[in-house]
C-alpha cells in the first residue's frame, strides 16, 4: 500500500491485518523522530549510520530518502506464509514493483487536499512540514496511480477498510485461478 502523507495509511493496515488473520505487516525502519502520541511501534525508530548499516549490508527490499528521512521495508522472512503488507512511500513502490513485477499495489488517496491538511496537522505534523508533505503529493500522485493496480480514495475509514478487503480477497481468488 502507498499513498502520500496524510491518507491514513497506517490506520488502514492497522485495521487490515487485524480483521484478516491471512495479512502479515512488514514494519517499516525510520529516522525520523517518534511523532507525540505515535504507537512506539508504528515504525523501528533508528538512527541515520545504523539505517545506513543495513542499506550497505543489502538488509532492505526498499528504501528511499524522504524529505530527509530515511524510510525502508526489512527483507522479509519468506517462511511466514501469509500475504505480506508493506506500508511504502512511492518511490519505495516503484522499487518493489521493479523487483516484484507481480507485486499488488494499492495506491491510496484523500478526498481532498484541505483533508489531507487536516489529517497531517491533526497527528501532530510541524507546519513546515505539513506543506512538505502537500507539495511532494502533488509530485507523487501522477507516479502512485501510473503504478497502482488499483486506487482507492480514503473518504470514509470504514469503508475503505471494507473495499481493501474485498479488493485483497479478490486478488487472492484471481491468483489462485491463474494457478
Amino acid at each position: 500500500m502507498s499513498g502520500p502523507g496524510g491518507v491514513g495509511k497506517g490506520t488502514i493496515v492497522t485495521a487490515l491485518v487485524a480483521r484478516d488473520p491471512r495479512l502479515w505487516l512488514s514494519r517499516s525502519w525510520t529516522t525520523r523522530g517518534q511523532r507525540p502520541g505515535e504507537d512506539p511501534d508504528a515504525y523501528v525508530f533508528v538512527s541515520h549510520d545504523e539505517f545506513e548499516r543495513h542499506i550497505a549490508d543489502d538488509g532492505f527490499l526498499e528504501h528511499t530518502d524522504f524529505l530527509g528521512n530515511y524510510y525502508g521495508t526489512p527483507l522479509p522472512d519468506h517462511g511466514d506464509a501469509r500475504d505480506l503488507v508493506l506500508e511504502i512511500e512511492v518511490d519505495g513502490a516503484r522499487q518493489v514493483k521493479a523487483l516484484q513485477p507481480d507485486a499488488f499495489l494499492i495506491f491510496v488517496l484523500p478526498p481532498s487536499r484541505a483533508e489531507q491538511e487536516r489529517r497531517l496537522r491533526g497527528r501532530g505534523d510541524p507546519g513546515d512540514k505539513v506543506e512538505e508533505r502537500l507539495r511532494k503529493a502533488e509530485d507523487e500522485e501522477p507516479i502512485g496511480r501510473a503504478l497502482a493496480d488499483v486506487v482507492v480514495v480514503n473518504d470514509d475509514l470504514d469503508r475503505t477498510i471494507d473495499e481493501m478487503l474485498s479488493i485483497i480477497e479478490a486478488e487472492r481468488r484471481s491468483r489462485a485461478g491463474a494457478r
